[in-house]
């Protein structure tokens, strides 16, 4: 069965960095597009990245230039590099194959001094 397991998450101050990991299992991960998801406590799950199996990148405007997201298909897994960070970017980070309906448990991202 499909498994998304996202780690990395943690406490960081405005303007720093953090990389989150998602590792995938239970598909052909290299076959399929990948995307970054948050939800602030309070909000709609808003998407923030995706990239296809070929590579190609898209962002959510409030991200642009600031995380970037790349795919390791050797270790089926997913990245999001997000550096300046804000405060309104915690949230709880997932990650999800468009082509699955199936969420991992997530991983929190707190972004305050």
């Amino acid at each position: 069965q499909v498994q998304l397991v996202e780690s990395g998450g943690g406490l960081v101050q405005p303007g720093g960095s953090l990389r989150l990991s998602c590792a995938a299992s239970g598909f052909t991960f290299s076959s399929y597009a990948m995307s970054w998801y948050r939800q602030a406590l309070g909000k709609q799950r808003e998407l923030v990245a995706t990239i296809s199996f070929g590579g190609t990148t898209n962002y959510a405007d409030s991200v642009k230039g600031r995380f970037t997201i790349s795919r390791d298909n050797a270790k089926n897994t997913v990245y999001l590099q997000m550096n300046q960070l804000k405060p309104e970017d915690t949230a709880v980070y997932y990650c999800k194959c468009p082509r699955y309906n199936f969420w991992g448990q997530g991983t929190q991202v707190t972004v305050s001094s």
